[in-house]
Order: C-alpha cells, then sequence, then structure tokens
C-alpha cells in the first residue's frame, strides 16, 4: 500500500512549482523624493565669512544655489539673504535646521508655501534697430518692463516681477538676440503682519 504525502526530501514537481517568494517593496529613503524649487531667508549677522558658511554648507549637501540676493536690513549689524535652491522637501527641511545651526545665523524660514510677494529685477542688452525696435518696445511694455539705454543697435530693458514672468519676458527677447543679461536673483517678504526681522528682535 503506498503512502502519500509531502516528503521534505523530495524534489519539488516541476509541474506545480513553489510560489516566488517575492522581496517586500523597497521603502523610499528620506532625501530621495521629487525635487522642487525651495525659497530659504536666512537673517544673519553682518560678518565677514557668513556668505561662505552658508555656500559652503549648501555645497556640501550636494544643493545647486540658483539664486543668492544678500542686502541689509533696517538693523546696519544684520542682513538678509533669500536663496532658491531645488531639492526634496526632506533634505532641504535638513539643510535648512544645520544652516541655523551656523555662527552668526540668527534665523532660517523655508517660505515656499507661504504668501509671499517675490520679485527679482534684470537688466537685458537687446539687438535692436530701427526694423525691429518698434517690436522689442511692445514686448516690454506688455510686461511693464522700461527701457533705461537706447543705443543705435541695441537697447537696455529693465524688468522686474517674479522668477516666472522675468523668465517668459527674456524667452521672446531671445528671438531678437540678447548681448549681455544680468539678473539680482529673487527677494520674498512674507504677506501679512508676520515679519521674521521682529521675531529675530524678540
Amino acid at each position: 500500500m503506498s503512502q502519500t504525502g509531502s516528503n521534505p526530501g523530495t524534489p519539488a514537481d516541476p509541474a506545480h512549482p513553489a510560489p516566488a517568494h517575492t522581496a517586500p517593496p523597497a521603502r523610499a529613503l528620506p532625501g530621495h523624493g521629487e525635487a522642487h524649487r525651495h525659497v530659504l531667508v536666512a537673517i544673519v549677522l553682518n560678518k565677514p565669512g557668513v556668505l561662505n558658511r552658508v555656500a559652503s554648507l549648501m555645497r556640501a549637501r550636494n544643493f545647486n544655489i540658483e539664486t543668492l540676493a544678500v542686502s541689509h536690513t533696517d538693523q546696519p549689524e544684520v542682513s538678509r539673504m533669500t536663496l532658491t535652491l531645488r531639492g526634496d522637501d526632506v533634505a532641504v527641511e535638513q539643510a535648512a535646521k544645520q544652516l541655523y545651526r551656523l555662527i552668526d545665523v540668527l534665523k532660517v524660514q523655508d517660505v515656499t508655501s507661504d504668501s509671499t510677494v517675490e520679485h527679482e529685477i534684470a537688466l537685458i542688452k537687446v539687438r535692436a534697430d530701427e526694423r525691429n525696435r518698434g517690436e522689442v518696445l511692445t514686448i516690454a511694455d506688455m510686461y511693464k518692463a522700461k527701457v533705461v539705454d537706447l543705443a543705435a543697435e541695441s537697447l537696455i530693458v529693465e524688468a522686474t516681477g517674479s522668477e516666472a514672468e522675468v523668465d517668459a519676458l527674456i524667452a521672446l527677447l531671445r528671438g531678437f538676440g540678447i548681448k549681455e543679461l544680468v539678473r539680482s536673483g529673487t527677494v520674498v517678504m512674507s504677506r501679512g503682519t508676520g515679519s521674521i526681522e521682529e521675531a529675530v528682535k524678540r
């Protein structure tokens, strides 16, 4: 009489292979998400070396600073930095925390999701002669830009607005030929009564 049943030592039946063991899906590691544009505001003491330390930290975190604007505040000993960079939310949050720990950094705020007023200024030297100058002026007027210099074969347009607005104007003027371009970088200020600088004073 034959005995049925599974025998641990019996080779697997090729007609009925054992179910394959699939590895669980890999968990996403912090700092490996989709990169977004972020705007950071840092209030720092106006001392030599602060800018270098901020830039070195961002370089060490493998961030490419897209724009960096540094300016005075109402307090002579305090300066304000506005940085725009790209990275996922976790990586930027960690970088902001490390930035706050630097010597002479008083306050750091990621204002990406806040309601802000955002502007930059650009000077654009465009090829323009008698044939196309009128068209260039029309485009500049559409974007509320103004002409600040006029020569026989070129003109300089001064534009202010958000990064996207300045990008759009430059894209249109590029068809005429851009001889020279300089941009200040983004500066922002949160709307409403809140103030990052007053928060430092308290």
